[in-house]
């Protein structure tokens, strides 16, 4: 269990994924609903920013399975949220 001796490179892509899910769509999604004052566009942002938070800490656990499972349950939290700010 752990990372493996070569892990620096999944230590990189996990900062990355928390990066750039956490900080750009996620909030901007997140902010979209706060100001258009949409509850459920925010808590599925919200949801979606936790499994991608949960699937960075995979990638950094050399769990790639979980990882993946993590990302699909984001990206659909996240167009749910894309179709509850719309709608």
């Amino acid at each position: 269990m752990g990372p493996s001796a070569g892990s620096n490179d999944f230590e990189k892509y996990a900062v990355a994924v928390i990066i750039v899910f956490g900080a750009l769509i996620i909030g901007g999604l997140m902010a979209a609903g706060l100001s258009f004052g949409r509850r459920s566009t925010f808590f599925f942002a919200l949801g979606g920013a936790t499994a991608a938070w949960i699937s960075g800490n995979a990638l950094l656990l050399d769990r790639p399975r979980i990882y993946a499972l993590f990302v699909g349950v984001a990206a659909l939290m996240l167009i749910a949220s894309t179709i509850a700010l719309v709608t």
